[in-house]
């Protein structure tokens, strides 16, 4: 019985750490060399390189044009920004109206191989030092590339992380609400890593990197911006996060289109996590490994399977008798779940409920990653995915 409670504790520790102690200690390890060695500024953003922004377009018809012009009108140099899009296999009209703007250098081949390899075809037309990268529905603010490149500086910089946004909608549901309590979090656990030492892994919507430092990731991977950025840091470079530089978009049009997206990133997560094994080693990397360890690797292949577990456990100390304090978490987890339930029951009713999207949007990305895992196990996840459809 002895060695029941130790895993049970051991796991419930895991569990908390890794939703919830990592921010608090990551937050207070911050502070700690803040007082150290003083609060770093932010470097004067009147440096201005020659950079290429890459964006990667598969049948945007739809959206092109708020890119394009979006895309036009940041606040950078003119003659120091190169702007290339690639539609490698859309059929649609998004190549046709692309052309339509002389300022716009197009790529596109009829072959649909996937994002990652349109992406590195393109990186084969790249002759700046820094390159961004940015998503065809995703919209970045004015300075976005101005806030980006300033990091590069400091020569220790290998990459920029941006920030992503949700905006709210008038079609805001379940999905919504979670997506972007989500985000909020993410976004204060990367602005805490970027300042102890480094991101961990950039998302997709908007990231840099220097463009020698780039590395293709392979052509079936899933994950290609996270093994991206976590390479540059291998390399022994940091990935800066710029909390102004941000590429908003919409959430989800329903947690079925969510659910898609959240799938292919578990998969993605588990086949990132074989590619990227040197990470884990502590004596090489003492900090990035620390960080990469307690920030995604937890969540990510440890905490889903220590759920169930903990239940089945809380359950048997239970039924032996072990003591009120058994009871008490079992009523906790009893209720936790009774409200994801209940979450669940009004998402089907398209009723709106704060109070328990909480619950329900956390078993939901735990459910996403077991069947994430169940595809990389399978090998069913292709780098040709369909695309979640995004509410308006």
């Amino acid at each position: 019985m002895l060695a029941l409670k130790l895993l049970f504790f051991i796991s419930l520790f895991i569990i908390f750490y890794s939703y919830i102690g990592y921010g608090i200690v990551i937050w207070i390890l911050v502070k700690i060399k803040n007082a150290v060695s003083g609060k770093k500024k932010l470097p004067a953003n009147d440096f201005h390189p020659p950079v290429t922004l890459i964006i990667a377009a598969y049948n945007e018809a739809d959206f092109i044009e708020q890119k394009i012009a979006n895309s036009l009108q940041l606040n950078y140099p003119e003659d120091q920004l190169q702007l290339l899009f690639i539609t490698d296999g859309s059929n649609d009209a998004t190549p046709d109206i692309i052309k339509q703007y002389p300022r716009i250098t197009l790529l596109h081949s009829d072959e649909r191989r996937g994002k990652v390899a349109a992406m590195h075809r393109a990186m084969g037309f790249v002759n700046t030092p820094y390159v961004v990268f940015s998503d065809a529905n995703t919209l970045l603010n004015k300075d976005s590339l101005i806030n980006i490149v300033r990091h590069y500086q400091d020569p220790k910089v290998g990459g920029v992380a941006g920030e992503k946004k949700v905006i709210a909608t008038t079609q805001d549901g379940t999905a919504g609400a979670g997506e972007g309590l989500y985000w909020k979090y993410e976004s204060f656990l990367k602005q805490m890593d970027s300042d102890f030492y480094t991101v961990v892994g950039a998302a997709g919507e908007l990231f840099s990197v220097k463009t020698d430092l780039y590395e293709n990731p392979g052509a079936t991977t899933l994950l290609d911006d996270f093994v991206i950025s976590l390479r540059v840091c291998q390399k022994g470079y940091t990935v800066k996060y710029a909390a102004d530089a941000f590429a908003s978009e919409t959430p989800s049009a329903s947690l079925e289109d969510e659910q898609k997206r959240k799938v292919r990133i578990g998969a993605g997560g588990f086949q990132s996590m074989l590619m990227l094994l040197p990470l884990l080693n502590f004596f090489k990397y003492p900090r990035l490994s620390f960080q990469y360890v307690s920030h995604r690797v937890l969540r990510w292949a440890i905490c889903p399977f220590l759920l169930p577990v903990i239940l089945l456990l809380n359950i048997v100390l239970v039924i032996y008798e072990q003591g009120f304090i058994y009871q008490l978490i079992l009523l906790l987890q009893v209720l936790f779940y009774a409200a994801a339930a209940g979450g669940w029951v009004l998402h089907k009713r398209n009723i709106k409920s704060k109070l328990l999207y909480v619950p329900y949007y956390f078993l939901f990305i735990n459910v996403c990653l077991y069947l994430g895992f169940v595809r990389f196990v399978k090998g069913r996840q292709t780098v040709l995915w369909e695309k979640a459809a995004r509410a308006k």
